[in-house]
């Protein structure tokens, strides 16, 4: 089985952690949110490969970041056709 690559995630987004040991899959509800937050939809397109649709839902649900705004936002267009539209 290949090895996972990390996803492509701007530095900017993640700026107080060193990206060259940063775990990304440890630390996924910190990208997860900072992407919503803050990211581009190339950025959105990233994390929905990288960590599932499953996985995203779940931390919107129990994230103590997003307010219910940008968690209702988050949820209605990963649901959508929107994010894959373009």
């Amino acid at each position: 089985m290949k090895p996972k690559t990390k996803p492509n995630i701007p530095a900017y987004l993640l700026w107080e952690y060193d990206l060259k040991t940063f775990n990304y899959d440890k630390s996924y509800k910190i990208v997860i949110e900072r992407v919503l937050q803050m990211g581009t939809l190339d950025d959105w397109k990233e994390i929905v490969t990288y960590y599932s649709q499953e996985k995203i839902l779940e931390t919107i649900e129990w994230s103590a970041q997003l307010d219910k705004r940008d968690k209702d936002f988050s949820k209605f267009f990963l649901k959508s056709d929107m994010l894959h539209a373009v």
